[in-house]
């Protein structure tokens, strides 16, 4: 068995991130994709240069095309618009909607058989462009949020209770935006529920600054957004699948049913392997929590119903 061959779409901050990452991980080829003439190219070049002093012997790739990509184990879509002042979350959408399209066809022509995580946003109506354009059953086209909002969340419980990182469990579930749903019930520290190890107030102002994270960044940088977290979590998803994990993480995936919900991709855990999605993991929440999934859900809902507008 060879080298496995992951695809990253999209040459941005975000992308070529994940392009290094995978590169370091030494178990693929990269194939980094861009339309920008040059810029794919040059990062490759220069990711690939680091290899002799990081030790890894993955080829890296930059190209403006997809014939490179052909043959692909996973793909990752980070292509689209930024959301630039005075657009819409709606103009965002339909830009975004047509590089998506444009961008899976490709992919599936060269790639048949590979699995697609999504990372453009709005992440989970850009999903659902993937699943439509591809063709291909829910298994296989996943979306990446619920990683990075966990870590984002298991990031401010550390630091709040100063314990490592390694011993905070955590699951944020819902849309990735604003209705997002971290479960203070299901999180917790050494086996512990958070809300036992912190008063009420502390646990929401840590709900609402990882609902916020995104933004906190994007007023920090001022330019662009977040990059070293989401491209982390993007290659922790591409680790499960590539090497068979069997890892349980949540992930925006096509539900049919479960938690109530039908026909559309919403954050939920589930068991990430070498086939995409093996398993969609339903847990007990409480009522509350329940209805806060469903108006995630709702969100998700309209964004979808501009989409087909």
């Amino acid at each position: 068995m060879g080298r496995s061959k992951v695809t990253v779409v999209g040459a941005g901050n975000v992308g070529g991130t994940t392009a290094q990452r995978l590169a370091e991980r030494n178990y693929a080829d990269v194939v980094l994709v861009d339309i920008v003439e040059g810029l794919p190219q040059g990062k490759a070049l220069d990711i690939l240069q680091s290899g002799p002093v990081e030790g890894f012997e993955s080829k890296v790739i930059g190209t403006n095309g997809y014939e490179e990509t052909a043959d692909s184990d996973v793909v990752v879509i980070t292509s689209g618009m930024p959301r630039k002042p005075g657009m819409s979350r709606d103009d965002l959408l339909k830009n975004n909607q047509e590089i998506v399209q444009s961008v899976t066809e490709e992919v599936v022509r060269y790639s048949p058989e590979c699995i697609i995580i999504v990372v453009a946003n709005p992440l989970d109506a850009m999903c659902h462009v993937a699943l439509e354009t591809s063709g291909f059953p829910k298994e296989r086209v996943i979306g990446m949020a619920g990683i990075l909002d966990t870590a984002r969340y298991r990031t401010f419980i550390a630091e709040e209770l100063n314990v490592s990182v390694k011993d905070v469990f955590a699951l944020v579930l819902g849309g990735h935006g604003d209705t997002m749903v971290p479960l203070p019930s299901m999180a917790t520290v050494g086996g512990v529920s958070i809300t036992e190890l912190l008063p009420k107030d502390k646990v929401e102002a840590i709900v609402q600054r990882t609902r916020d994270g995104g933004a906190e960044i994007v007023k920090l940088l001022q330019k662009g957004s977040a990059f070293y977290a989401p491209s982390a979590a993007s290659v922790e998803m591409v680790d499960a699948i590539v090497l068979d994990q069997k890892r349980i993480l949540p992930c925006a995936a096509y539900l049919e049913g479960e938690y109530g919900i039908d026909g559309l991709f919403v954050g939920v855990p589930v068991k990430l392997g070498s086939g995409g999605i093996e398993e969609i993991i339903e847990l007990d929440l409480t009522e509350e929590e329940l209805q806060d999934l469903h108006k995630s859900a709702g969100a998700v809902r309209e964004l979808v119903e501009v989409l087909h507008s």
